[in-house]
């Protein structure tokens, strides 16, 4: 690291944003954390929140009470500034529909983006995550030398819990997401990412560009990256990873605790690893855009299309409004974007008759020289996600998450 790193000379102020519910056994760590980097340039905003009813609800009101103690934690930690946006305490959380992690989040940033300068950045994180020291300097780092990036999705790596079944569940689960950023990055989709709130930053320029984040119940880092995606390029390398805590945890309704606890309890259908023919099916149009921007073309992704928005011909207003072949791709690409990618893949997953087992070993036969998967020593026959050892799951993610860093080195040439 240069001098100029380590004085942030020239580098942007970080605003760190972080929802908290339910959290005291997490936060000492996590503030131990933050107050270990190298780089000091930053100031904590924490949002303690839950639903105000909760105080009045018995199977409840042990959450409000720890998060009065987490409350106290940061009220008085002493290293560094801490900003407390106090969303829980009796009278102040959250009253009606609207409360969760994505309110929490959406409060974070809008209040940070009224108090900061347009070059800062706003860095997304977890309680239960933690990172290295020089965590917030890769950051303040890749965005001063990628000035015109208007978002990072952090590589990420789950600890692995001590207890099988959840070391399991996680595992399944995380195959599942790098097997599906490694498809959406190899028919070259613009919404080849992984939305993790923990592992999430946004210029505060950009911020502002797209109006702020819209709030969600839960997935709300899912919608806040793909509205950031049309507006413009999201990095996928950074130097130092995020490293998320797996566990058990039903507070939100997406992402890895909820993944994890239908997971352990063999429910799996949200987190399917999908045949790689849909991603084909995808890819395919893909390669027609230019065909399609002059005229209709019959596709399984463009009946898809149709029948989403109840059109007899989905792209003919594109075709109006954008005349040239760029202006109309990228119009295409915001209309079947990353959720209705994701919407085609469950729409038609129960079509296919493989298993995540095939899907899986499918994807690596066909992409992966075999000399590499020898090296695995795992027979693609016998393998199951119940059944097989941990250690041959460990190997397979491992596999799968040196391949995501190698596309995601390679984007950061490009």
């Amino acid at each position: 690291m240069t001098d100029s790193r380590a004085s942030g000379s020239g580098l942007p102020f970080l605003y760190l944003a972080l929802p908290v519910m339910d959290e005291p056994d997490h936060l000492e760590r996590l503030l131990l954390c933050i107050s270990s980097q190298s780089y000091k340039r930053f100031k904590l905003f924490v949002c303690v929140n839950q639903p105000d009813q909760w105080w009045d609800d018995p199977n409840r009101l042990d959450v409000c009470i720890r998060n009065s103690e987490s409350i106290r934690i940061l009220t008085s930690y002493q290293d560094f500034a801490i900003e407390v946006i106090d969303r829980s305490s009796k009278g102040n959380g959250w009253k009606g529909k609207r409360h969760g992690v994505g309110y929490a989040r959406k409060t974070l940033m809008d209040t940070i983006n009224a108090v900061a300068a347009e070059e800062d950045v706003i860095v997304s994180l977890d309680a239960d995550s933690v990172f290295p020291e020089n965590y917030l300097i890769s950051i303040a780092c890749n965005f001063h030398e990628h000035p015109r990036s208007v978002a990072l999705a952090v590589p990420y790596f789950h600890n692995s819990p001590p207890d099988e079944l959840a070391c399991r569940a996680m595992l399944h689960y995380e195959i599942y997401m790098r097997h599906y950023f490694l498809n959406m990055a190899r028919i070259n989709s613009p919404y080849a990412f992984t939305a993790l709130g923990s592992a999430m930053a946004v210029p505060v320029l950009a911020y502002r560009a797209i109006g702020g984040m819209t709030p969600k119940l839960s997935g709300e880092d899912f919608y806040f990256l793909q509205k950031l995606r049309k507006y413009g390029e999201v990095l996928l390398w950074n130097d130092e990873m995020v490293y998320p805590e797996a566990r058990f945890s039903n507070r939100v309704f997406f992402g890895t605790g909820p993944a994890m606890i239908k997971g352990a309890a063999g429910d799996w259908t949200s987190y399917p690893v999908y045949s790689g023919n849909l991603f084909d099916d995808i890819r395919e149009t893909y390669a027609l855009l230019s065909r399609l921007h002059r005229q209709p073309v019959d596709t399984k992704i463009v009946r898809f299309i149709a029948t989403v928005f109840s059109e007899d011909d989905p792209l003919e207003p594109l075709r109006i409004n954008h005349k040239t072949p760029e202006k109309f791709i990228r119009a295409f690409h915001e209309k079947f974007d990353g959720l209705r990618i994701l919407q085609y893949l469950k729409t038609h997953h129960d079509t296919e008759s493989s298993s995540d087992e095939d899907n899986l070993w499918e994807f690596l036969q066909r992409f992966y020289p075999s000399g590499e998967l020898e090296k695995l020593k795992i027979d693609p026959k016998g393998f199951s996600f119940i059944y097989s050892p941990v250690e041959e799951l460990e190997k397979i993610r491992m596999f799968l998450f040196q391949k995501e860093m190698e596309v995601r080195s390679i984007s950061a040439l490009a």
